[in-house]
Formats: structure tokens, C-alpha cells, sequence
């Protein structure tokens, strides 16, 4: 099945993180995200990959650069049709398969759903409001059409953003243009259901990766999928719980105790005396200092964090450095979910315990108390002893 896979987009809601980077590029466990993408394409039956980009096309590019894939460019910000446009010159004269470079799913769904088209992935959620709900026929095997974000939504079928169309579904990418001036993959479900019976292929899992907890819950399931592996330099005293990675060239101290699932990646130190636990990424050339705790939290490439720290439930962009006794604070009094701005909007985030997202060489001075669900944006810095309850530009 020959796959269109989407990552032109800017990626806004996940910022600061996508600040200097597409969002595709984000690391999820040992590779990127448009990485998992593909790679689950092609375990799941694709012929063949075709990678539309455009914002910071060549960081997605240097990304999938050992991929055997083909790349389309999108222009403009026109929809997701108009991206599968870019892409049609690469299409042969054949059904195609389209996915997000932003979503997971696991194989065997996407291995469904490549069984025959037309079809569309279709999972079932607590809260349809903010999707794309399916209608579909009364057995609920076919999809009669789709209605996007509805205030009373007849199911809680709602569309998965995964794709097989026909081969005919190429001449169909100009119809539909939306008051915004876009076209949509969802008119061309619409045209692919007047003319044809589109199966609705149920999905076990998914994740749509749009927002910095979505990150890190795509992080929680890829690094429980890892095995246990110790390549680096693991000193004796230390203590490797359960599945965990220490890749060639990393370091763990003495007095460590790290407990799976984590992932220590080439260049990384940690310790002495850290403690390491919950589905934790320390990236390449990361640095954990001494006595410092990290709790179910992604560090990413060259982030440091100072002595006597702790980070939960957290993301921390490129070279991040906290200083020594920075305490991240990841759960309200009140046990509410923690809520987050996103894109000026304060957001829940569903999760109990949430920390902070810092955008690339953010900055904390020693003893330095960050709230729960503060961002700090690219570049940002904290005085010595300071305590920050609202979200920082710089």
C-alpha cells in the first residue's frame, strides 16, 4: 500500500518545543516521531512512503534521512487535502493510504485498516466533542459521512485520521474548500462515501501527538516497548530495574538506581547517587547531577539538570540547564487535573500530575520552585531562589 505520510505542519500548539524544530521531529523513546510513523507504515504492509514536508522541511528530512522514503513539498498551509495534493505526482494509479506524522497507532490496526480499501481508522473516545465524529451505517461496519467538533455528537465514534482511498480519491483533492481557505481530507471522506462503501476500521490505539502532554504520553507507551539493554558504562554500584537502556557511549555513576522503563541515550551521564524512574528519557549528551531526581519526565538533547534537583512529570527542550536545587512541583492541592496554556488558552492537560515544559536553553537559577503547569519559553532564565507560578516568554 503505497502511504502519504503528513508533516508539513508548524506544530503551534506544541510550543516553545517547536520554537527552533517541526514538531515531527520531537523524540519520542529512541527515535523521532515522524520516525515511528514510518516505521509502523511500513511494518504494517506500505510499499512505499511518501513524506510531505514543509515548515523546516530539512530538519524532517535529516530525521528520515537513512529512511527509504520519497518527499513531496507543500508550499503553503492549505489543509490536509491540499497536502496530499503536493504529493500526487508520486501517487501511482493505485489506492493510498494516508497518515499523520504527528499520530501513532499500533501495527495491527494500521495493518487493518491496509487490508482494503476504502476505509477509515475509527476509535471509540470518553469525549467526542473535540473530533471528528463518524456517522456510520446501523452495524456500524461502514462510514456514511463525517461531522466535525458537533456540540451534541449522535456516537463516540470518532475519526482516528488514518486513511485508505481510492485510486479515483486523487482527482477529488480540490473539492470542498472550507471558509478558511483550506482543503480538508475530511471532504474528500465525504466524496469517497457518496460513491462507495468506506469501511470503518476500528482502532486499538492511537495517540495524537499535538500538545507537550500528548509528548510525553507518546513517550510513556514507545519507551514500554523497549527491551532491556546496557551497552554503556554501568558502574558496578549501580542499580538497573526492569526495562532499561543504557546506549553505547552513555554513562551511569555509582549509587544510581534508575527503574524502567528509561532510556539513557549515547553521550548521557547520570549520577552519582541519581535517582531515575517512570518512563524517562535522558537524551544524548544529557547531563543528571548528582542526588538529582527525574520521575516519568523527557529530558532531550544536551538538557542538564543541577545537583539536588527534581523534575516530574515534565518535558525539558534542547540544553535546558536548571540550576543546583531547582524543584519542579508536578501536582495541585486540590487534585485537579493540571492546566496548561496552549497557544494563550488555559487548557486541561487530564493528567493529575503534570510538571513544566521548557523551550530550548531555558535557564533556572539555583533554587528555583517552577509551578505545575508552567511553561517557560525558549531562552527563558529564573533569578537564584525564585519561585514561578505563571508561564515566562523569556
Amino acid at each position: 500500500m503505497q502511504t502519504v505520510v503528513l508533516a508539513a505542519g508548524e506544530g503551534t500548539r506544541m510550543r516553545p518545543l517547536t520554537d527552533r524544530r517541526p514538531k515531527p521531529t520531537l523524540p519520542v523513546a529512541d527515535r523521532t516521531l515522524v520516525e515511528h510513523v514510518v516505521d509502523g507504515a511500513r511494518a504494517a504492509g506500505a510499499s512505499r512512503v511518501v513524506v510531505v514536508v514543509g515548515y523546516a522541511a530539512d530538519g524532517v528530512r535529516d530525521a528520515l534521512d537513512d529512511r527509504d522514503v520519497e518527499f513531496a513539498v507543500q508550499e503553503r498551509q492549505r489543509g490536509t487535502a491540499d497536502a496530499v495534493r503536493a504529493a500526487r505526482e508520486c501517487l501511482d494509479d493505485a489506492p493510498f493510504a494516508v497518515l499523520n506524522g504527528d499520530v501513532l497507532y499500533d501495527r495491527d490496526s494500521l495493518a487493518a485498516l491496509y487490508e482494503g480499501g476504502p476505509a477509515v481508522g475509527a476509535c471509540r473516545v470518553d469525549d467526542p466533542e473535540n473530533y471528528g465524529v463518524l456517522e456510520t451505517d446501523a452495524d456500524g461496519d461502514h462510514v456514511r459521512g463525517v461531522v466535525e467538533k458537533p456540540a451534541d455528537p449522535a456516537s463516540n465514534l470518532v475519526n482516528a485520521g488514518a486513511y485508505v482511498f481510492p485510486a479515483a480519491a486523487r482527482d477529488w483533492l480540490d473539492v470542498g474548500k472550507s471558509d478558511r481557505g483550506e482543503y480538508e481530507l475530511t471532504d474528500v471522506l465525504e466524496r469517497t462515501c457518496e460513491t462507495m462503501d468506506v469501511r470503518a476500521v476500528t482502532v486499538d490505539r492511537w495517540l495524537d501527538v499535538g500538545r507537550p502532554w500528548e509528548l510525553l504520553a507518546a513517550s510513556e507507551w514507545k519507551l514500554g516497548d523497549l527491551k532491556r539493554r546496557l551497552d554503556g558504562e554501568v558502574h558496578p554500584d549501580a542499580d538497573c530495574r526492569g526495562s532499561v537502556v543504557v546506549e553505547a557511549g552513555a554513562t551511569v555513576d555509582a549509587g544510581v538506581v534508575i527503574e524502567g522503563p528509561a532510556l539513557v541515550r549515547s553521550g548521557a551521564s547520570v549520577g552519582p547517587n541519581a535517582y531515575v524512574r517512570g518512563a524517562t528519557l535522558v537524551g544524548e549528551e544529557a547531563t543528571v547531577g548528582h542526588a538529582v531526581e527525574i520521575k516519568n519526565s523527557i529530558l532531550m538533547a544536551g538538557a542538564t539538570v543541577g545537583h539536588l534537583s527534581y523534575v516530574g512529570d515534565s518535558v525539558l527542550g534542547r540544553d535546558v540547564n536548571f540550576g543546583a536545587g531547582t524543584t519542579v512541583a508536578n501536582l495541585r492541592h486540590d487534585d485537579e487535573p493540571v492546566i496548561v496554556r496552549v497557544k494563550g488558552k488555559p487548557t486541561s492537560t487530564g493528567r493529575r500530575k503534570f510538571g513544566v515544559v521548557c523551550g530550548d536553553t531555558v535557564k533556572t537559577g539555583i533554587d528555583t520552585a517552577l509551578n505545575a503547569g508552567v511553561v517557560l519559553g525558549t531562552g527563558a532564565r529564573t533569578e537564584p531562589g525564585e519561585t514561578v507560578r505563571r508561564d515566562r516568554d523569556r
